[in-house]
């Protein structure tokens, strides 16, 4: 641990300062969240004619599923550990397949037209991909989370209940995840944001399923470890608001808000979710459900696109 680190777990080992962030933290989260909701109602979030309602239509859809797939967490106690690499392998094939097919070639043609020459295209949408790898690695180093098998990241002074560690750990999935249907939508291209959203979607039923059963394991209630699961979605609308308002305004920001969301999947596919399937044995396994993952996405983007 260093020193800076140190200084700050010696100054919060104080109860009353602890209960003073956290109602500071509180505060905050909850003067953002009303930022964000005017923001999307003062860019017609409640109408899905604009590109606002069309980004928290599908990002709720996606928010909808991963609550879906934490439901099956009130009766089933566990999953096999090859099951669940195989299905969290499947869920990365997906992520992966669209920064490729629905983010990135996108950015790319998008690019092209906006600029008038397809290098600085591919040029502004790599660009916005490592800004957006950037971004996840910042806040894997910034937020507290966990990992069943990887065990905890960020900061070591900030304690917190191991079921919300591993919360977040799912949020910084999702809110990339949900950057991406807003970025998707903004241009006013649904043949970009259904497609995602779809994906999104489908690949969020297995991974809510994973985490509200790995909460199980940890000795939570049956109805916490599905509630716990199903929160993790909310980051997906969320999410889908910032990257709707971010480059909805200036036509050059959305191939690079498109690059940004891809870059932030890529981080989470090869940072965090091959790694987790590949420490248990399993390895061939996830594999071919990142591989299946691939395809259903591949398809998708080809029948919706």
């Amino acid at each position: 641990m260093n020193i800076a680190a140190r200084t700050l777990q010696d100054y919060f080992s104080k109860p009353h300062r602890v209960y003073v962030a956290r109602l500071a933290v509180a505060a905050l989260f909850i003067a953002l969240l009303a930022v964000l909701v005017w923001v999307a109602w003062a860019q017609g979030g409640t109408r899905l004619e604009t590109p606002m309602g069309l980004a928290l239509a599908g990002s709720g859809v996606a928010a909808l599923a991963t609550a879906l797939g934490a439901l099956p967490a009130l009766f089933v106690r566990e999953i096999s550990v090859r099951w669940e690499d195989i299905m969290l392998g499947f869920g990365a094939g997906v992520m992966a397949a669209a920064a490729s097919f629905s983010l990135i070639l996108p950015g790319v043609d998008a690019g092209t037209e906006i600029l008038g020459s397809k290098p600085a295209g591919a040029a502004i949408v790599a660009a916005g991909l490592l800004l957006g790898a950037l971004f996840l690695l910042l806040a894997d180093k910034a937020v507290p989370h966990e990992h069943l098998s990887a065990g905890r990241h960020g900061p070591d002074w900030m304690h917190l209940r191991r079921v919300w560690l591993m919360v977040f750990a799912i949020a910084l999935h999702n809110f990339p995840e949900g950057m991406a249907i807003g970025v998707g939508f903004s241009g006013g291209d649904t043949s970009v944001g259904v497609p995602l959203a779809a994906a999104i979607a489908i690949q969020d039923i297995p991974e809510g399923l994973v985490v509200a059963v790995a909460l199980r394991t940890v000795a939570y209630a049956p109805w916490q470890a599905a509630l716990a699961g199903a929160l993790t979605g909310l980051a997906e609308p969320l999410g889908a608001i910032i990257g709707v308002a971010l480059t909805s305004g200036f036509a050059p920001l959305y191939p690079a808000g498109l690059g940004f969301a891809a870059g932030a999947m890529l981080w989470v596919v090869s940072h965090e979710i091959i790694p987790e399937t590949h420490r248990k044995g399993h390895e061939q396994a996830a594999t071919l459900g990142l591989i299946g993952g691939f395809v259903v996405m591949m398809m998708l983007d080809t029948a919706l696109g």
